[in-house]
């Protein structure tokens, strides 16, 4: 199937190698602003803001003015809005209302290109965020993220399914494997629904094991990987520079 490509500012998802996001876990405005200032020395293609790492953010105006501090500091580099919740590895706990508010917020002031929103919150949250979201021009990942475990097979594929039969831009899934069959498991899974999607489609097995996982994008298909550059939001992520390396080893021939 055709894959539609998402544009966010001047990168391409679903084109070419996959692209590298890296993210912003500061817990102020301060060590938002100081990471940020070295991620984007680093030129990674996307920079991912993880919200539930930010102790302010239920605090309108603390967090609107690191938003644009941070915005600016980034230029051409596009932001990825996160915020992820407790049960799906997340830092900070928060209940729906408070969500959803603070996602209206960065819909209703256009401050990112992106926004994740998490497949097994309330479905009404989920679809009314989607609507929000794109009628501002705002991308749309739809995610899942298992710690535990890795889904079989079909599970997977269901789930990536279900999130394009929401509407969402972008399908995301991640998965920790506790096996090497467990890695096979969410490679094949991302193929299929590549091959039966047309949006593009993230995914990785997390941890050592899974590292292979965020490097063999191209040839899976799987359109964005996360790297990092100081902290890391998740086990198993790969230092920038080795992770470009890398990605680039695995080309694929035109």
């Amino acid at each position: 199937m055709t894959m539609t490509v998402v544009k966010l500012k001047k990168v391409e998802l679903g084109s070419g190698q996959p692209k590298i996001a890296v993210p912003i876990t500061g817990e102020d405005q301060t060590s938002v602003l100081v990471q940020a200032k070295q991620i984007v020395a680093a030129q990674p293609d996307v920079i991912e803001w993880r919200l539930d790492y930010y102790q302010d953010i239920l605090n309108t105006a603390n967090y609107r003015s690191t938003a644009t501090a941070l915005i600016k500091l980034l230029g051409d580099i596009p932001l990825l809005t996160t915020f992820r919740t407790k049960k799906e590895g997340g830092e900070m706990a928060l209940n729906n209302n408070d969500y959803f508010k603070i996602y209206q917020q960065v819909i209703d002031s256009h401050l990112t290109d992106a926004l994740d929103i998490e497949l097994f919150l309330p479905n009404k949250l989920v679809k009314d965020l989607i609507v929000l979201a794109q009628d501002a021009d705002i991308a749309v990942v739809i995610s899942n993220h298992d710690f535990n475990k890795t889904p079989a097979q079909d599970v997977i594929v269901e789930r990536l399914n279900k999130m394009a039969a929401l509407g969402g831009d972008i399908a995301k899934i991640a998965v920790m494997p506790n096996s090497a069959s467990d890695v096979v498991t969410l490679l094949k899974a991302t193929t299929i629904a590549r091959q039966e999607l047309s949006i593009p489609v993230i995914t990785m097995a997390m941890g050592d094991l899974g590292k292979v996982s965020r490097i063999s994008g191209e040839v899976f298909g799987s359109a964005l990987t996360f790297g990092t550059v100081g902290a890391s939001s998740a086990p198993g992520q790969i230092e920038l520079t080795a992770l470009r390396r890398e990605l680039s080893e695995l080309t694929l021939a035109k």
